[in-house]
């Protein structure tokens, strides 16, 4: 029995792998459970014994992207440190960009089709998540450890910045101009400029002074 519940795990893995893979890159509608089958290696029995329909399936591989990214955010409290706390936040997020690409561009494909399948998951748990870690960043801002910002759309912004590296890694990578695809490297650099520019917004870092009109002319 111990066997059989571990490979049963272990397709149903693999097949929400594959899945993911075919609905990045076909859509919804333009996937069909005998592509994901064959990009899993198994019958396409198995996918429909699983997971039912197609729809069924989208909605477990949408599930678990959905997981990954509300824990990427670790239980925070006010007694936390703001800086470092938005930086691990960043870099978690940067890391699911870099490792599942396909996983934020299934996500985007969804919200710009409407969300159809996942409307009231948005305006329900996903706002509540978003308005609990807005409260603590709010009670940071009221006690002093950072500047007055808009924390739920700061919350957005991350999103934003992360998630562009895996939606349009393509674009990316053509104008860094290193390859089809992004290296660890530079997605570091990124991940350093996000938590530069949002520490900073959140008077988290020193800001430099503004130049002068006649010191901007000096350094053009």
């Amino acid at each position: 029995m111990e066997n059989q519940g571990r490979i049963r795990q272990e397709n149903k893995e693999r097949i929400i792998e594959a899945a993911e893979r075919v609905f990045a890159k076909n859509g919804f509608r333009g996937s069909t459970t005998a592509n994901i089958a064959e990009e899993a290696g198994l019958p396409k029995a198995n996918v429909h014994y699983y997971f039912g329909t197609k729809e069924e399936l989208y909605r477990a591989v949408l599930d678990e992207i959905i997981d990954l990214w509300v824990n990427s955010f670790r239980e925070i409290t006010a007694e936390d440190d703001p800086a470092s706390t938005l930086a691990d936040y960043i870099r978690a997020k940067m890391e699911l960009s870099q490792k599942r690409p396909h996983a934020s561009r299934v996500f985007a494909n969804e919200l710009i089709r409407g969300a159809p399948r996942i409307k009231d998951y948005l305006s329900g748990e996903l706002k509540d998540w978003v308005e609990s870690k807005a409260a603590i960043m709010d009670q940071w801002i009221d006690e002093g450890k950072m500047a007055p910002v808009d924390t739920k759309k700061l919350i957005f912004h991350i999103w934003a910045m992360t998630q562009t590296w895996a939606d349009f890694e393509v674009q990316w990578s053509a104008i860094l101009g290193e390859g089809d695809t992004l290296s660890p490297a530079q997605f570091e650099e990124a991940s350093n400029a996000i938590i530069s520019m949002v520490l900073r917004n959140c008077g988290l870092l020193p800001i430099p002074p503004r130049k002068t009109e006649t010191e901007m002319k000096l350094t053009v």
